[in-house]
């Protein structure tokens, strides 16, 4: 309670909304998002009207389904402390049950938005008592992956399938996924380029891989 409470807070003093989801949801919600391959990593079960269900696992693709279906008026800023459920192995602070914060901004063009959720993390951990010797933030970019997916020629149709496996390297060495990518055209060489681009820690480093003029930079 004493850390949700954090959660709340903080979300409010930025202007977040508290939004909620129906804890269970049509197992084709995430199946869209990541392929059949993610039912293994599921709570799912078949209802009584035979209906393939899950227990979410996150909860972004239920906000993408309110979103799409009540249309509310763009910008929108809210953020949840939903319950998941994966079916995977335990690891430290990721139980198969666990509670995550998110914060949500739909509708705002600019980087504006990115800065306001950083802004809200490195708060919640001041309020907390954490400082930068205690944690880190790691920031990712759609565009700058898809600039590079496109170099190494696996843009196009075969970029969420490339997004996929990349989700993957937090969990697994590349040696584990290295077949897969092999699949869809990425070579041993390439592979290892795209994980030393998913290292770079500063805009310069990333520069060095796409270029400056990048738009995604």
């Amino acid at each position: 309670s004493w850390l949700f409470s954090h959660f709340h807070s903080v979300s409010l003093s930025l202007g977040f909304s508290h939004y909620d989801a129906p804890v269970l949801e049509s197992t084709s919600l995430y199946t869209r998002k990541a392929g059949e391959e993610v039912v293994s990593q599921l709570y799912s079960f078949t209802d009584k009207g035979g209906r393939p269900v899950s227990l979410r696992p996150e909860m972004t693709p239920s906000l993408a389904r309110i979103v799409m279906s009540t249309k509310p008026p763009l910008p929108i800023k809210w953020y949840s402390i939903p319950q998941c459920w994966r079916y995977e192995r335990s690891t430290r602070g990721r139980r198969r049950e666990h509670y995550q914060w998110n914060m949500d901004v739909w509708g705002v063009p600019g980087v504006g938005a990115e800065a306001e959720v950083i802004k809200g993390m490195v708060t919640m951990m001041g309020r907390v008592g954490l400082t930068s010797g205690d944690v880190g933030v790691k920031i990712s970019s759609r565009g700058v992956l898809r600039e590079v997916t496109e170099m190494l020629g696996v843009g196009g149709d075969k970029f969420p399938s490339v997004c996929v496996l990349v989700d993957k390297l937090e969990k697994v060495p590349l040696e584990a996924i290295e077949g897969d990518l092999e699949e869809l055209g990425v070579s041993r060489e390439e592979a290892v380029k795209l994980v030393e681009v998913l290292g770079c820690k500063t805009v310069d480093e990333l520069a060095g891989f796409v270029g400056e003029d990048s738009a995604a930079i």
